[in-house]
């Protein structure tokens, strides 16, 4: 091989090691978008910068160029930064175009106003819970989770339906260790995490009360596509102490609004 063929091949392997100033800048992007959005709050741009190991010189860049995009916008004239309204139109497209969630969104309005209580859309993302869409009910101490923030599968009552297809062998390698450690410190048993799912899928829906917040009870039940696998659940959250009679109606209401999200069934 000639010098000039040693030379181009050493320069294309340092180019697939090396990522381009451009994919750096997207892997910059990409980490300011997550951590304000693990912040949920409008932060100070050299906190991102430090918090992101970027230089705040490029950080500065990159904020301005989003803010004039308005992916961004600077808040409170103290160098705070956050969300824009641009993301907000981006999210109701995303939102619009999937069908199953444009479906939930109408679904989920409608039992939170015909029962009174929040309504909620979840499904997985990873190895987390996550809620998709809220509707909080008519009460004035409302009840409810965040949207978009990811939590531990055994923490929730959506967690026993979304990994129902998986062999329990699978879901404790799928599942990390702690996650079954709730905040307070208790931790759920394996084997009863298993028996819940393996109930919750013979029943048609699952009840957990007291996992997160000792007040509060959720009932969920499984959106499933065709094959059978649960791809989504539809849940109320509600105080711990509602009669069983309340619970049981509302559990007919989600298996109920489950059957209609459940494509193709």
């Amino acid at each position: 091989m000639t010098g000039d063929g040693v030379a181009q091949k050493q320069a294309e392997k340092q180019s697939a090691e090396k990522p381009t100033g451009r994919a750096r800048g997207i892997d910059r992007v990409i980490a300011l978008m997550e951590h304000l959005h693990d912040r949920r709050a409008p932060t100070r741009i050299a906190d991102i910068a430090r918090d992101t190991g970027t230089p705040r010189s490029t950080m500065y860049e990159l904020v301005n160029t989003l803010v004039e995009a308005r992916w961004l916008e600077l808040r409170d004239g103290d160098g705070t930064v956050y969300f824009g309204p641009a993301m907000h139109y981006y999210g109701s497209d995303y939102l619009d175009s999937v069908d199953l969630i444009r479906k939930a969104r109408l679904e989920v309005a409608h039992i939170a106003e015909m029962v009174g209580e929040t309504a909620q859309f979840c499904t997985l993302e990873g190895d987390k819970y996550l809620v998709v869409l809220n509707e909080p009910g008519r009460r004035m101490f409302r009840i409810s989770s965040e949207i978009g923030i990811k939590v531990p599968i055994p923490w929730t009552a959506s967690g026993r339906l979304l990994v129902d297809h998986m062999a329990a062998e699978e879901i404790l390698r799928f599942i990390p260790p702690d996650d079954f450690v709730l905040p307070d410190g208790r931790r759920i048993a394996e084997d009863e995490f298993l028996e819940d799912m393996r109930r919750a899928r013979t029943q048609g829906y699952v009840r957990t009360t007291a996992l997160v917040d000792r007040f509060t009870t959720c009932l969920a039940a499984p959106v499933r596509d065709p094959a059978g696998r649960c791809i989504a659940t539809i849940c109320f959250v509600v105080p711990a102490d509602t009669t069983e009679e309340a619970q049981q109606a509302m559990i007919d209401t989600l298996k109920a609004s489950a059957e209609r999200l459940s494509p193709g069934r």
